[in-house]
């Protein structure tokens, strides 16, 4: 799927939020998973950055995603700061409570949030903390299982099937920014629930209790 995508901000303080107009989804993962390549890998070009050094980002970086043909934005991705890297964990921890955790728990526009995991490594205890997290908040949430194309077909059903009895409220997705599995599935998912958003939009205190 193409669409037309624009940097908008990169805040590191809630009150540097962008207006919430439209619906948003949030990118999530540990730091080494892949998170800036599978949002390049759905917007069809490199706009989020990648980095050979895990822990980069430390800010919410928020971008316009359009419909070709359409005059407005009808989206926002939101990528925010990995987790999980020895060197960087404890500062990000730190910094949650500032920014992440009031975006994660009270943005009203948030519809959708991707949680990454690498499907070549076990179920690591900071994935399950974040997936505990969001089902407390209340957000609605998709797993996909990155670097799927790293594995052959018996060792990766093996591995969806680990992810699956693990975490058994999630929906997982099988993706590889590499050969694109997994694009099309991912983005019917996040349209379908951007448009359930925009049709019924509610408050912040009805969506998150």
């Amino acid at each position: 799927m193409r669409v037309l995508a624009r940097f908008l901000t990169a805040v590191s303080d809630a009150a540097q939020f962008p207006a919430p107009t439209l619906p948003e989804v949030a990118f999530l993962g540990r730091s080494n998973v892949g998170k800036s390549s599978v949002i390049n890998s759905l917007i069809g070009k490199k706009l989020a950055h990648t980095s050979s050094t895990p822990g980069r980002t430390r800010n919410i970086n928020f971008f316009e995603i359009r419909w070709p043909g359409k005059p407005r934005p009808e989206l926002i991705f939101a990528d925010l700061p990995g987790y999980g890297y020895a060197k960087v964990s404890r500062e990000i921890s730190q910094e949650w409570p500032s920014f992440i955790e009031p975006y994660l728990k009270l943005r009203p526009t948030l519809a959708l949030c991707v949680a990454l995991v690498d499907v070549n490594i076990p179920p690591q205890a900071s994935d399950e903390q974040l997936l505990d997290f969001l089902n407390a908040l209340g957000r609605e949430f998709v797993l996909v299982a990155t670097k799927s194309d790293r594995l052959s077909n018996n060792p990766l059903q093996n591995a969806l099937r680990g992810l699956t009895e693990r975490y058994s409220a999630a929906r997982v997705i099988p993706f590889s920014a590499k050969t694109g599995k997994g694009c099309d599935e991912l983005w019917e998912r996040i349209r379908q629930t951007a448009q359930a958003f925009a049709d019924s939009p509610v408050s912040a205190t009805d969506r998150v209790g």
